[in-house]
C-alpha cells in the first residue's frame, strides 16, 4: 500500500505538509482537531498537493524536503504538473 505526501492550504493562508496512507481520511482528522498541533492552530481548508511513494521512508524524506521550501517554492510546487490534487 503506497504512502502519500500532501500539502494542506490552511484557512489563515499557511501551508501544512504531512504524509499518510490515506490523505482524505487524514484531512478529516485534521479538520476535527486531531493529529498535528500545527493543524489544530491553523485549521486546514483543503488539500492542494499530493505525491505518491511506494515506501514510508521515501514519503518521509520528501516531506522533510517540502517542509524546508520557502513559501514561494511551495507555491511553485503546488502549481507544477507533477501535482495531483484532491478536493475535500
Amino acid at each position: 500500500m503506497p504512502y502519500y505526501v500532501y500539502v494542506l492550504a490552511c484557512k489563515d493562508g499557511a501551508f501544512y505538509t504531512g504524509y499518510s496512507r490515506d490523505v482524505e481520511a487524514r484531512l478529516r482528522l485534521h479538520k476535527k482537531g486531531k493529529g498535528a498541533r500545527y493543524a489544530r492552530t491553523h485549521p486546514p481548508k483543503k488539500i492542494v498537493y499530493v505525491e505518491k511513494f511506494e515506501t514510508r521512508s521515501g514519503a518521509m524524506k520528501r516531506e522533510r524536503e517540502i517542509k524546508r521550501l520557502t513559501r514561494a517554492e511551495k507555491l511553485k510546487l503546488i502549481g507544477s504538473k507533477r501535482n495531483r490534487t484532491v478536493d475535500s
